[in-house]
């Protein structure tokens, strides 16, 4: 029987690694014409930059700080239909000349459009139910709201940030509850808030935000919305128990290419590790969506292994493997345990 309609994860995520060239810079071999861009370089603390096909290219906004989206034309000049080009970035952020890059790259459905499901309309939203991956657009009011995410499931992950104002990214996760919420730009454990996601977990329509998301009426927000597909994305939540020598397994049912994952009940981080970067087992290195530092390398809670069917943290620090602390996490596939052809996958 087949475990997944997702014959090939890469048509749907993929990580491409680049070097900057401070020039026009056409980075090709994503397979797909990006939707979502996060961009990073590797070797300098020139910040996150995260575009989408919804704002426009030409829009950035940066994970580590609140700020708001702005506008710059030198950074991604365009998404291209297998990959993106990157321009002279007279800011120094992702295309200095001979720094290494990497861009985390989804398929949504490209602008998209209005959504009408939830109490307010969004101006755009970009869905792509098989991958379970949305971005939508949509106008604040200061209340108690439902916005629709397009996915025909409920998505386990959703990020909202402001876009005209200054605020922090503010994440649910199905592991903490929709009482709960933590915050993608700060290291900040979980808090507890009626007011954020209005008590309310999504619904296979829509997800709600109350005046602790989108305190601003007439402010601007963006929403990023995952919801699991077997075989192909998984979310979930893992305890740590500070072993070096027998780390946590956390089972995903696919080969991890990129996780992404934070303690909820301390304050740490938010690690990024990817299959590309990272090469093979016991190599790699991470980085933080939270800070704009390059990435880190050499100790053991900086690596993070990945097996056919799933992955184990590295080391016993408490950024990602503190004794007895509950971590949150996010993983795309490089590969299904077993393929909608039967193909069956091989550890790393």
């Amino acid at each position: 029987m087949a475990y997944t309609t997702i014959n090939k994860s890469t048509d749907y995520f993929n990580t491409k690694l680049y070097t900057g060239n401070g020039s026009t810079n056409a980075i090709t071999g994503v397979g797909f014409q990006p939707d979502w861009l996060w961009l990073k370089d590797r070797s300098a603390g020139g910040g996150h930059i995260l575009v989408d096909a919804v704002r426009g290219n030409n829009k950035s906004l940066s994970s580590q700080d609140g700020n708001a989206e702005v506008t710059r034309t030198d950074i991604v000049t365009a998404f291209n239909s297998d990959g993106f080009t990157l321009g002279a970035d007279s800011g120094n952020f992702v295309n200095v000349s001979g720094n290494n890059g990497v861009g985390w790259n989804w398929k949504a459905n490209g602008q998209g459009s209005a959504n009408t499901d939830g109490s307010i309309n969004t101006t755009y939203t970009s869905a792509n139910t098989t991958a379970g991956f949305s971005i939508s657009l949509f106008t604040g009011t200061g209340s108690n709201e439902t916005v629709g995410h397009g996915l025909g499931v409920a998505p386990e992950w959703v990020i909202v940030k402001g876009v005209n104002n200054t605020g922090s990214w503010t994440s649910y996760h199905k592991s903490l509850g929709a009482t709960k919420y933590m915050h993608l730009s700060e290291t900040d454990a979980q808090a507890t808030a009626s007011s954020v996601w209005n008590s309310t977990a999504p619904t296979n329509q829509v997800f709600s935000v109350g005046a602790g998301v989108q305190s601003g009426s007439g402010n601007t927000y963006v929403a990023y919305c995952f919801a699991p597909k077997r075989g192909f994305s998984a979310m979930g939540s893992y305890t740590g128990n500070g072993s070096s020598s027998s780390p946590p397994f956390i089972y995903t049912g696919f080969k991890p290419a990129f996780v992404m994952l934070k303690v909820s009940s301390t304050t740490d981080s938010w690690n990024m590790y990817d299959n590309r970067r990272n090469g093979y087992n016991g190599t790699g290195a991470r980085l933080r969506a939270d800070v704009s530092n390059a990435e880190d390398t050499g100790t053991a809670y900086q690596t993070c292994d990945f097996y056919s069917n799933g992955f184990a943290p590295q080391g016993n620090d408490t950024t990602s493997n503190g004794s007895g602390n509950t971590y949150i996490f996010m993983a795309f596939a490089e590969a299904p345990l077993v393929g909608s052809n039967n193909v069956p996958c091989t550890a790393r």
